[in-house]
């Protein structure tokens, strides 16, 4: 079977990146005979990091070897993550809206059945892209998201025909190792009361979010003796977001800032070492669950809101537009002081939702493996 995934690959962004380990490992591990061709901004490193054929995902090279993949595959994964949403500049065929719904309308156009695979879906406001998504999307073979929230919104913009199921984020089935040799030596050295810290730029925001972190994180560092350890997700963007954020504070001395080269898996195992994870990633938050380590976040997007109270941690958490510093500290006291509770949360989450990603990979096979199944066993068989 051949099979050409396309989703936000090889820009450098963690959380999408562990979507892609995660999809790989996964497909190689249930199917070994697959050919995969990957659709990479960095097709060179992404060949390389997972010993797959990848070609670049713009239209300004590679473009028939695009097509010929497209014709000669047997489905075209299209996800996992937030692909379709129209929160960025979108055109007539720019900005992410327009370029995977493309990639979808080319593969049906070559005769290829798509499946949206464990997609976060919105928000999508502009007429245009409520347009697209409903014309492109029905058009779907196969729809998998990771809430309920997504298949609410899908529901609303009138994507009725493709068979809809609502899974997990395909994260939650990461296959971790243990640590690098360069990542276990720092973990090896981090004190026993050290937080997570997951901050990225947010538009006309920044100076209001780095004021609110850093009055948070002092004042855990003047009650708990606390060591925040930055963790950046998408690369340079989120480094020097935090150094903003410890710039800001007037215990920086305690702060650990992890250069962005890590992969996602070094990520999963320093946020084991810590007590808590404060995080703006929406992929901090799906790390520190599969860590088991308990979280409070600040939802800047619909779908960091949706995943917080998936796991039940939304009434700790908080919306970015209007932080309350003292509710964060008070709640992060309380998780700290009462850690085995909230442990225990994490950990039943991290098990249901693991169970709930792994029916992506089983709805893959019944529906485009297992061609005899008719819908109404699938469906029966996925209740």
């Amino acid at each position: 079977m051949k099979v050409v995934l396309s989703g936000f690959y090889g820009f450098g962004n963690t959380g999408d990146e562990a979507i892609l380990e995660a999809i790989l490992t996964n497909l190689k591990t249930r199917w070994p005979e697959m050919e995969i061709t990957v659709f990479s901004f960095s097709p060179e490193m992404t060949s390389k990091a997972h010993n797959v054929r990848s070609l670049y995902r713009g239209w300004r090279q590679d473009t028939w070897q695009k097509l010929r993949a497209l014709r000669s595959a047997d489905l075209l994964i299209s996800g996992g993550g937030g692909l379709l949403q129209d929160t960025y500049a979108t055109g007539i065929i720019s900005g992410p809206l327009p370029y995977y719904l493309l990639i979808t309308y080319l593969a049906k156009r070559c005769g290829t059945p798509v499946m949206f695979f464990s997609q976060g879906i919105g928000p999508i406001t502009s007429k245009y892209g409520k347009w697209l998504t409903k014309r492109v999307a029905n058009k779907v073979d196969l729809i998998t998201v990771r809430d309920a929230a997504s298949a609410e919104a899908l529901a609303t913009l009138g994507v009725h025909k493709p068979p809809t199921f609502v899974t997990a984020d395909i994260v939650f089935a990461f296959q971790e190792r243990p640590a690098s040799a360069k990542a276990q030596k720092i973990i090896d050295t981090l004190p026993q009361a050290t937080l997570a810290v997951s901050v990225r730029p947010w538009f006309t925001s920044n100076t209001y979010i780095q004021r609110q972190f850093a009055t948070i994180l002092d004042a855990l560092i003047e009650e708990k003796g606390c060591h925040p350890l930055f963790i950046s997700m998408e690369g340079r963007h989120d480094y020097e977001a935090s150094q903003a954020v410890i710039r800001a504070m007037q215990h920086p001395e305690a702060c650990l800032l992890l250069e962005p080269d890590y992969t996602p898996n070094d990520y999963i195992q320093f946020i084991k070492a810590c007590q808590l994870t404060l995080g703006m990633r929406l992929h901090s938050l799906i790390f520190s669950t599969l860590a088991e380590v308990p979280c409070i976040g600040f939802s800047y997007d619909p779908k960091v809101e949706s995943f917080l109270k998936l796991i039940d941690m939304w009434e700790q958490s908080v919306a970015i537009e209007e932080i309350d510093t003292e509710k964060v500290i008070q709640n992060s006291l309380s998780i700290l002081d009462e850690h085995n509770p909230y442990k225990i949360k994490m950990s039943e989450a991290k098990r249901t939702l693991k169970n709930k990603a792994e029916e992506n990979l089983e709805l893959l096979n019944d529906y485009f493996l297992k061609r005899s199944l008719s819908y109404e066993d699938i469906v029966h068989d996925h209740i």
